[in-house]
């Protein structure tokens, strides 16, 4: 496979905006969650998907995962848990875009939700599945009193930036 300069300059881009997010306390908007704050670092990997494609989605993901993983923080110090999940962000964001792309508008939310959820239930299942979690009801809750908001703030602010970004190519 053989990567664009368009692409690889969006994959640098949204890789230094993923890298900025995971290690600044800019990656969190405070919500009145369990967890006190919704994350928006995956974002970077769904646009990446929606704009250039699967290809560029894994590495803006990869890239993601990798910061997690050296934040090492609970969980995320364990690379199956930090780092495999993310990769799929933009891949799934990019087919649930693709899938839809007659309605740029739907295609973009379903996107951002896919996306977000891909995170989301990615790793809190290998969290359970490795023993960090003690349940699947556990990540249940978690996924319902923290993801749902999460996907809401994706979505809002997938969309506003995927219509910028495709209003400027104009």
């Amino acid at each position: 496979m053989r990567l664009q300069t368009r692409q690889v300059v969006t994959a640098g881009l949204l890789g230094a905006i993923a890298i900025i997010l995971g290690t600044t306390n800019l990656g969190f908007i405070p919500l009145p969650t369990p967890a006190g704050s919704a994350t928006i670092m995956h974002i970077p990997a769904i646009i990446a998907g929606i704009i250039e494609g699967p290809a560029v989605g894994f590495f803006v993901g990869l890239i993601f995962g990798l910061v997690s993983f050296m934040r090492g923080n609970a969980f995320f110090s364990d690379p199956a848990v930090a780092i495999l999940p993310r990769i799929f962000i933009g891949i799934i964001s990019y087919l649930a875009y693709h899938s839809l792309k007659e309605k740029p508008l739907l295609g973009t939310i379903a996107a951002a939700a896919a996306g977000t959820l891909t995170n989301t239930v990615g790793v809190l299942s290998l969290a359970v599945i490795r023993g960090y979690l003690p349940s699947w009801s556990a990540a249940g809750v978690i996924v319902a009193t923290h993801g749902i908001p999460e996907v809401i703030v994706a979505v809002v602010l997938v969309v506003v930036v995927v219509k910028t970004l495709k209003a400027l190519e104009r």
